[in-house]
Formats: structure tokens, sequence, C-alpha cells
């Protein structure tokens, strides 16, 4: 079955193609069939964004659409980058990005550099049916950045003792918060 990703990241469309192609779906961007819409993520929350891209995706083609919005969330920093985590502190790249969170937890103590990464899957099937999950895997800040894999905040985020650009990516995809996110997806769809 085709399904469209609500996304023209490429980092995204490759863990996604990584996990549902085994599962019988084909795997194709919103580019790939010439959906060259930018949605505006004006909501607060991962869930609104994502609802946000999958509907307006689906209006635009009716097909099947899985959007999401992910990110960071660092507990010393009260939650951030959060639903910001794309565009934090107005930074144009990944490692700019990281540098700053970073920067933000330099005095902060090994016991107190818990986060998370949050995953909200907004799908919608052909029929207009709509579901909603959340997933999340917890790790710690570390303090610089480890690894050539991955994309975003991976290469900060310490999964155990190895950041998530250091794991391989059948270890991030069984773990991560999108694996997690797409697990509870799995179940309501059966």
């Amino acid at each position: 079955m085709k399904l469209v990703i609500a996304s023209n990241n490429k980092g995204k469309i490759r863990e996604y193609k990584q996990l549902l192609e085994p599962l019988g779906y084909e795997v194709i961007s919103q580019s790939d069939v010439g959906a060259n819409i930018e949605v505006e993520e004006t909501g607060t929350t991962f869930a609104e964004n994502s609802a946000l891209k999958a509907r307006a995706i689906y209006k635009l083609l009716g097909c099947c659409v899985l959007a999401d919005d992910s990110g960071l969330a660092v507990d010393a920093l009260n939650g951030e980058p959060g639903v910001y985590s794309a565009r934090y502190g107005g930074l144009a790249t990944d490692e700019e990005r990281s540098e700053l969170v970073l920067k933000k937890m330099t005095n902060v103590p090994e016991d107190k550099r818990t986060a998370r990464f949050v995953c909200t899957i907004h799908f919608i099937k052909e029929n207009g049916e709509e579901i909603a999950v959340e997933g999340e895997v917890r790790g710690k800040i570390g303090y610089k950045p480890l690894g050539d894999n991955g994309f975003g905040y991976d290469p900060i985020f310490m999964y155990g003792d190895k950041s998530f650009a250091q794991v391989s990516a059948e270890v991030k995809n069984s773990v991560s918060h999108r694996a997690d996110a797409l697990n509870k997806l799995m179940e309501k769809l059966k």
C-alpha cells in the first residue's frame, strides 16, 4: 500500500522506509508525489503539529498519509527545545542547534542531564479515519557531539554509553521515539 510521509526530511524518510517497508508499505515522501507545500507548524504541541501536516497532505492527495512531529525535550531546560527543535534558537543547522543545547547544559551535572526524544504520529487512512499516537525514548545529553550516523540532535543524545549517532540504524530503529510511536500505531491498525 502506498503511504505518503508528510515530510521532505531525508533522514526521517529513510527511517520510515527502514521501519515500514518490511511491513508492506510503499513509503514515499510528499515531494515524490508532487505535494510541494510547506505546512506552517503553528501548534504548541507535537500532536497539534503532526495533525496539521497530515490533514494538509490528505486534503491535497486523498490517500494514506503519515505525519509526525518530533523533537528533543531536555529536563534541565524545562523541556526545550521541544516543539521548536527544528528551529531552536533561530539557528540554521543541526550542528548549531546541538551546540546551543550543549552550551546551555555547560554547568549541568551528570544526574540532571536527562532528556527524551518525543514523536507524535498522525496517521490518516484512505477513508479519512485519523489515528494519533505518541512515542518516546529516554536518555541523557552528552558533553560533545559523538558519531556520524543519524541526524538532528542524535550526536548529543546519549542512549546508554553511545550517542544515537553512534548506534547502528538497526539498534536506533528498534528503540527510538519513532519506533515506539510506530509500534503503537501498528497495534491500533490491527
